[in-house]
């Protein structure tokens, strides 16, 4: 049984490495894992605040600065960031970080750790090509927001949370294009990708362990569910 999370580099490294929650985080996997021999655990993880330093250094010094370029710098702090998960998980992931992850046919070891890929999308969109590939119908996004809303509430102090949205619903909110660094949810290529695979998407805050533990043993969680 695979279980998909994609860590958002913000509560990997929202400035820089976030010791304290990776040693929680670290705990709670190494725990779940534990009970249950058949489980393994795919980790996609994001580029964090690295990732946008670096795209707007870059945009600041070039007038001109392309998506393309701006992406590969993302890319490259993604693969910072999973290079130190699998550090932190060397005992249970032996396979080198997947930066490709359309050519991961199996996988040894209880845990993959994932990284950006290309230009074009996020590594949210890594996670649901991963998802498809080992038979995941759900992907965990953990991020540093505890809900999707109808609106950004740090904008509109109208914005409601959202317990469960269509992949329709939610993609009039996030839009279909993906520019580099985009502050959304679930990226919009990949909410477009996940929502013809026929998969569905929970975004819970991820530094809040005990209601990342309930998501994994499927019980009542806080957080939304994108799906249908």
């Amino acid at each position: 049984m695979v279980t998909v999370l994609s860590v958002g580099g913000s509560i990997v490294a929202p400035d820089n490495p976030d010791p304290d929650f990776l040693n929680r985080f670290a705990a709670l996997v190494r725990e779940w894992l534990a009970e249950d021999a058949s489980r393994k655990l795919i980790l996609v993880v994001g580029g964090g605040g690295p990732a946008r330093s670096y795209q707007q250094a870059y945009r600041a010094i070039s007038p001109a600065a392309s998506d393309e370029q701006a992406d590969w710098i993302g890319i490259m702090a993604t693969r910072l960031n999973a290079q130190l998960l699998k550090a932190v998980f060397a005992d249970l992931c032996l396979t080198d970080v997947v930066y490709d992850p359309t050519a991961v046919e199996v996988f040894t070891g209880k845990i993959l750790v994932a990284a950006g890929w290309k230009p074009g999308f996020s590594t949210d969109n890594d996670a649901v090509l991963l998802a498809e590939r080992f038979n995941a119908p759900t992907v965990i996004n953990l991020s540093n927001i505890a809900k999707v809303y109808t609106d950004d509430p740090r904008v509109n102090p109208e914005a409601k949370p959202i317990d469960e949205i269509s992949w329709k619903e939610f993609r009039q909110i996030v839009g279909d294009e993906w520019v580099p660094g985009k502050n959304v949810p679930f990226d919009p290529v990949a909410s477009l990708h996940a929502q013809k695979a026929g998969l569905s998407v929970v975004c819970a805050a991820g530094r809040d362990i005990e209601n990342l533990r309930a998501i994994l043993d499927g019980k009542p969680f806080t957080g939304t569910k994108i799906a249908g």
